[in-house]
C-alpha cells in the first residue's frame, strides 16, 4: 500500500511539473525563475527533488546566439556574458552563422575579466562557396586563441537547402561520390592540431557519420555531431551509437523543447521532455547539452538551461549524469580545467 501511495505521489509531482512547464512556456508564469521555483516548492517538499540555482554554478553552454548578427537576437554577447557570470556559469561559447565571434570574445574578456568566454566560426557562404581553409587558419591564430569551434555549413548547408527548398545548393562537405572533400579534411586537421572542436553544423545524419569516420582517421579528438536531437538533423539511436563508437561527441540542444506554436520559432515541432531525456541518457559520458537559444520570442538561455536541468532530473537522470552533460563534458571540449 505504501509503495502504491509513493507511486501516486511521484506521479502527481511529475504531472504537476509538466503542467508548470506548460504554464512557464506560455508565459503564465514569469520567466525570471522565481515563479517556477515557487511552483516547484509548492508541488514537492522533498528537498532532493528541488533544484536550486546552485545547479547553474559551473555551467558551460557552448552553443548560443547573440547580437551582433545578421539575424535579430534577444541580447548582445556582452549582456549574455554578464548574465551568465552573475548566474555562476563557468563558460560560454557563442555561435554566429555569418560572422566570426572569437575576436569579440577577446574584447568581452577585457570588459569582464575572470570569465571564460569563447567564439567560433561557421563555414557558410560569407566565407565563399566551399569550406574555407584559409578562414580556419586565421581563426585559430586570432589574438587570445579564443576560437574553440569550427562548424561546417549551417544555414548554407546543402542538406538544409535540399530539405527546406528542394534545391541542391550551398556549401558542400562531401563530393558526388560521398567522400569527405579535401578542404573539409584539412579543416579537421587544423582543429586537431590546435585541439579544438570540429562540429558537423547542419549536415545530414548520414553526412555526419561519414565525417565521423574520416575524423577518426585524422586523429581528431573533438569531433562533435551538432544537435543530434533537433529537427531535420535528428539521429536514430543506432546512428548516434555509431558516431560515438567512431569517437564522436554528441550535442543535444534543449531549444527543441521550447520552440513551437506561440513562440519566436513557431514553425518547429516541440519535443517532449521524456524524449529529450531519452536522448541524453544514451551515453552521457560522450554527450553534452546546450541551449542553442538567443532568439527573440524565446526564453533567455539561462532560463532554458534551468528548465533543461529540471527536465533531466525529473525524467530520471542522476545528478552526476546531468553534471557530465552541462558542466564537465562541455568544459573539456573547451579545453578548460574542470
Amino acid at each position: 500500500m505504501k509503495n502504491r501511495q509513493d507511486l501516486s505521489r511521484r506521479d502527481f509531482i511529475r504531472k504537476s511539473m509538466m503542467a508548470g512547464s506548460a504554464m512557464f512556456l506560455s508565459g503564465i508564469l514569469p520567466i525570471n525563475g522565481k515563479g517556477m521555483r515557487e511552483f516547484m516548492s509548492s508541488c514537492n517538499n522533498e528537498s532532493e527533488l528541488v533544484y536550486s540555482d546552485d545547479m547553474l554554478k559551473g555551467i558551460c553552454d557552448i552553443h548560443l546566439h547573440a547580437a551582433p548578427d545578421s539575424k535579430a537576437r534577444l541580447k548582445n554577447e556582452l549582456e549574455f556574458t554578464q548574465d551568465a557570470k552573475n548566474a555562476g556559469y563557468k563558460a560560454l561559447l557563442f555561435k554566429s552563422n555569418d560572422f566570426s565571434c572569437h575576436d569579440r570574445a577577446y574584447l568581452i574578456r577585457e570588459m569582464l575579466p575572470g570569465f571564460e568566454v569563447f567564439g567560433s566560426l561557421c563555414m557558410n557562404r560569407v566565407h565563399g562557396d566551399k569550406v574555407n581553409v584559409f578562414a580556419a587558419q586565421k581563426a585559430v591564430r586570432t589574438t587570445g586563441n579564443l576560437c574553440r569551434c569550427i562548424w561546417m555549413p549551417t544555414q548554407d548547408a546543402v542538406y538544409q537547402n535540399l530539405r527546406y527548398h528542394n534545391k541542391r545548393e550551398g556549401v558542400p562537405v562531401l563530393d558526388d561520390n560521398g567522400k569527405v572533400l579535401p578542404e573539409v579534411v584539412r579543416v579537421m586537421e587544423i582543429c586537431a592540431e590546435v585541439d579544438i572542436i570540429f562540429a558537423t553544423g547542419h549536415s545530414s545524419p548520414e553526412e555526419s557519420i561519414v565525417m565521423a569516420r574520416k575524423a577518426k582517421d585524422v586523429g581528431l579528438r573533438k569531433f562533435v555531431v551538432t544537435h543530434a536531437n533537433s529537427g531535420i538533423w535528428r539521429m536514430t539511436y543506432d546512428q548516434i551509437k555509431q558516431c560515438i563508437e567512431l569517437g564522436a561527441w554528441i550535442e543535444y540542444s534543449y531549444i527543441t523543447n521550447l520552440w513551437g506554436p506561440g513562440t519566436g520559432l513557431p514553425d518547429f515541432s516541440r519535443m517532449s521532455d521524456e524524449t529529450f531525456a531519452d536522448f541524453a541518457r544514451i551515453n552521457p559520458e560522450r554527450s553534452f547539452v546546450t541551449t542553442d537559444l538567443g532568439q527573440p520570442g524565446m526564453p533567455h538561455p539561462i532560463e532554458g538551461m534551468r528548465r533543461c536541468i529540471k527536465t533531466l532530473h525529473f525524467n530520471g537522470l542522476s545528478k552526476k549524469q546531468i553534471e557530465l552533460l552541462v558542466k564537465d563534458n562541455p568544459c573539456k571540449l573547451l579545453g578548460l580545467t574542470c
